[in-house]
């Protein structure tokens, strides 16, 4: 097995046992990515290799003199490129910003530094995290490792395939309306949307501020849980971050879930969800409850109004967010304009792509004078009857698991001018955002060699029980450990 495929756990324990050197590991990574990243298209920015080796000489020094090393220390990382990372470029793989570099690192980044996590570069994505496909970049199209012709899923996608491809170890992405899960489900990993509030989005930069979070891609849940230990915790600097006690997330994987109540929401398996997932789901279902957990069937009552509420907050607050990028503080400036407002125009016109741009009208129109209370205002209240849906099936359930995706990952091109079928991509993912609750996507099986990705929910601050439930689902199956075609020797 070569070094890239491992996990982050195993490479992690062969570093504390002096089987391989950190420099090893890194150049192993390095190679991996000279091989494939012509072909897969992850990254937007890779750092300098002379510093890459000089963090891996730190790791080894460090190793050499007996010191004892954090879980994540000398494991190579990436980042999505909208998560601020100083001295390197943050992109948002929009041409606005194709030139910003940040002054901070993001406070997640900052944590993983603390543990001297080492970072690879900066992964593409859809523009501003506006898409699920990761085909909205200014700067190139990524493509699925588990098949070329296929979108790894979005706007995560980046992070995903440099995942599932053996270019990073393990990715940040950020989660506004399943931008973690979904790719994770298209490329075979683990993906993990946190509690709103339990990571700090200080340094992410924003899209839809109530729907986002950053969150951990991993290739099994041993790893989420590694990486969610170091990320997650209250910050001062954000004022959407919420103080708890700190939790240790590798005590909550076990095997056991004989007292773990599982609700199935009827909404979720109706005809738009291919019968091969559908049973996939029901199997994973019957092994969990061969571990002692018992599954029904419940209803989520106001689920067919989540999308279309979930669009108009995600619109409305992108067109408020994304005003400051007017060519007159930072980013992207007309290089001929005629007075202020001939500036805005060609500046905004000519450096956003069209999904970016589409998003921004639409929310403008439902916050416009005359459409607040009709569209914005009603979306919002819909938002709360969803919370209130999800809040009575917990008050009896532990977790609630349904798909991840309706599909398995489609053709590159397939929905890209059907803007109304891409965000159907989204059906599945969507509740957890617009509620805050904890949702992860594990693989659960394949479809034609295709990754198949299995959605649990949990109540606020329960990725303790979800991690329990998705670990033990995990140990039972093999289908974390099968690789991308890329990733086999």
């Amino acid at each position: 097995m070569k070094l890239y495929n491992l996990t982050v756990h195993e490479v992690s324990d062969k570093l504390r046992n002096k089987e391989i050197s950190c420099k090893e590991l890194v150049e192993s990574v390095l190679n991996r990515i000279d091989e494939v990243e012509n072909l897969v298209q992850s990254y937007i920015t890779i750092c300098r290799k002379s510093l890459l080796l000089s963090c891996a000489d730190k790791i080894d020094t460090m190793i050499k003199n007996g010191q004892i090393l954090d879980d994540l220390a000398g494991i190579p990382m990436a980042v999505k490129d909208n998560i601020c990372t100083k001295n390197l470029q943050t992109t948002c793989a929009s041409k606005m910003l194709k030139n910003f570099i940040s002054p901070y690192d993001a406070i997640a980044v900052k944590k993983l530094y603390d543990k001297n996590a080492i970072l690879l570069g900066k992964t593409n994505m859809d523009e501003f995290a506006m898409g699920s496909s990761t085909e909205n970049s200014a700067f190139k199209i990524t493509k699925n490792p588990w098949d070329l012709n296929r979108v790894p899923g979005g706007s995560s996608g980046g992070s995903a395939a440099s995942v599932a491809s053996g270019e990073a170890f393990f990715a940040l992405g950020s989660d506004t309306g399943g931008s973690i899960r979904q790719p994770a489900s298209f490329c075979g990993l683990v993906g993990l949307k946190p509690t709103y509030g339990l990571i700090s989005r200080y340094g992410l930069v924003a899209y839809a501020s109530s729907l986002e979070q950053i969150g951990p891609i991993t290739k099994d849940v041993k790893d989420c849980a590694l990486v969610l230990n170091t990320i997650a915790g209250y910050d001062n600097l954000d004022s959407t971050s919420v103080k708890r006690r700190k939790v240790n997330y590798l005590k909550c994987l076990k095997q056991d879930v004989k007292d773990i109540k599982i609700g199935v929401p009827i909404e979720y398996f109706g005809s738009e969800l291919d019968e091969d997932i559908k049973k996939k789901i029901f199997n994973a279902l019957d092994i969990l409850e061969g571990l002692g957990a018992k599954y029904d069937e419940v209803s989520l009552l106001h689920m067919e109004y989540a999308l279309p509420a979930y669009y108009i907050i995600a619109a409305a607050e992108c067109s408020c967010n994304l005003s400051r990028f007017d060519g007159i503080r930072y980013g992207y400036r007309a290089e001929s304009y005629n007075g202020i407002e001939d500036l805005l125009i060609k500046t905004r016109s000519k450096s956003f792509g069209d999904e970016v741009k589409r998003r921004i009208i639409f929310g403008t129109y439902c916050l416009s004078k005359g459409y607040y209370d009709e569209y914005y205002n009603r979306a919002l209240k819909v938002r709360t009857l969803i919370k209130n849906d999800f809040q009575k099936i917990f008050d009896e359930y532990d977790v609630i698991i349904m798909p991840t995706t309706a599909t398995v990952a489609f053709k590159l091109g397939e929905k890209k001018q059907k803007p109304l079928e891409m965000y159907m991509s989204d059906l599945c993912t969507v509740p957890a955002n617009i509620t805050g609750l904890p949702a992860i996507s594990i693989p659960c099986g394949f479809k034609n060699g295709l990754p198949i990705g299995l959605q649990i929910i949990g109540n606020y601050f329960e990725e303790e029980t979800i991690l329990r439930v998705a670990y033990a689902f995990e140990q039972n199956t093999e289908y974390h450990r099968k690789r991308s075609k890329l990733g086999k020797e």
